[in-house]
């Protein structure tokens, strides 16, 4: 239900918090990519992947290893979390050799407080590619999608496919351009969420 609260993009009709809204249909235009979806962070308008595939990984394998103990209701909506998710990383990920690390400016974000229903804060993209590296981003987006096929892999053998064949796409494209998002996107990841620890560990 939490995450619910959290969507971006255009609502489905299955949407359970109905007092919020479709917002932000417009992320991705400044790139010419469709970046509407996935999941706003904690009570930012932002959307920051790193922190985004990481509870996208985890959403996904909650529903490995705990799915057989949820009734059908909660499996499902599980599921729709999750597919919410790797849902916009493939979006994210649709140029090859182009990774979108984190749509919105966090700073003018966080100095203005509204609801995404109604916000007017800049909406700018930050790109990864071969010159501005970000391997930690990379292999988060890539594990999410990788756990995402695991689990719709008995569901949806196609899904499946694709969430599959995209991960070890973004994996490589991470692994040959190595390097730090935190560098590339600059103060639009630190110090917000710097990866600490290096992309290696």
């Amino acid at each position: 239900m939490f995450f619910e609260g959290q969507r971006s993009g255009k609502l489905p009709p299955t949407q359970r918090l109905t007092w919020r809204r479709d917002s932000a249909l417009k992320d991705g235009s400044d790139i010419g990519m469709d970046l509407v979806g996935g999941y706003y962070d904690a009570g930012d308008n932002v959307k920051f992947h790193l922190p985004m595939a990481w509870t996208t990984t985890m959403i996904g394998w909650s529903v490995l290893e705990f799915g057989n103990k949820m009734g059908y209701p909660d499996l499902r909506h599980s599921l729709d979390a999750l597919r919410w998710g790797t849902d916009y990383f493939l979006k994210a990920t649709s140029v090859p050799d182009r990774i979108v690390a984190q749509v919105a400016d966090p700073v003018l974000d966080h100095d203005c407080w509204e609801r995404p229903e109604d916000m007017d804060t800049p909406r700018n993209s930050y790109l990864l590619n071969a010159s501005h590296p970000g391997s930690e981003v990379a292999g988060e987006i890539a594990a999410a999608l990788a756990v995402g096929a695991l689990a719709f892999r008995k569901i949806s053998p196609s899904y499946t496919k694709l969430l599959l064949n995209r991960a070890i796409q973004v994996f490589e494209f991470g692994d040959k351009h190595r390097g730090s998002y935190a560098q590339s996107v600059g103060a639009g990841a630190c110090p917000f969420y710097c990866s600490s620890n290096g992309y290696m560990v």
